[in-house]
């Protein structure tokens, strides 16, 4: 696990070196993200969940400066795929910001697939008000996208969560 440790930096580093320098040949922010991607699984295989989220988020950040929303959207959800396992706030940050993307590149059903997700979390926080704004939302979506399975497991929990509060 350590080696993996040392590998994900070692890539890190390489990848902002990439990124300070001058890309005369190609696109420096192609070889980073590229590098900052390698970084990340070698983080994740040493289960340094903090680390790896942090970089996954550095390769969104590349991914928008190559204008990839998509590949960004989803470093983003990595990212949050990360955190989850230490910090549900950073979590939720970045599931937002993959929203925001996914509904910026019109992929509405991979935006409420994600808003479920961060209702769910929400929900493991018991913090029964966003986690009801957020199903809400991904009702929504997936009622807008014809996903009426996902649309009513979503409109049922929104119904089991009021009859808590009521």
């Amino acid at each position: 696990m350590g080696d993996q440790l040392a590998r994900g930096e070692e890539f890190e580093q390489k990848a902002e070196k990439k990124l300070s320098g001058w890309g005369l040949f190609g696109s420096k922010h192609e070889d980073a993200a590229e590098l900052f991607d390698k970084a990340a699984n070698c983080f994740k295989l040493a289960k340094s969940w903090d680390k790896a989220g942090s970089t996954y988020v550095k390769l969104a950040n590349c991914n928008l400066e190559l204008e990839s929303k998509h590949e960004a959207a989803q470093a983003y959800v990595d990212a949050a795929h990360c955190y989850k396992k230490t910090n549900v706030k950073e979590a939720i940050s970045c599931l937002k910001e993959a929203v925001n993307m996914f509904c910026d590149i019109g992929r509405l059903s991979m935006a409420a697939k994600y808003y479920k997700e961060i209702a769910e979390l929400y929900e493991s926080e018991q913090n029964t008000e966003q986690a009801i704004d957020y199903y809400e939302k991904a009702a929504d979506f997936f009622q807008n996208e014809d996903i009426s399975t996902s649309a009513n497991q979503c409109k049922q929990k929104v119904a089991q969560f009021a009859a808590q509060i009521e």
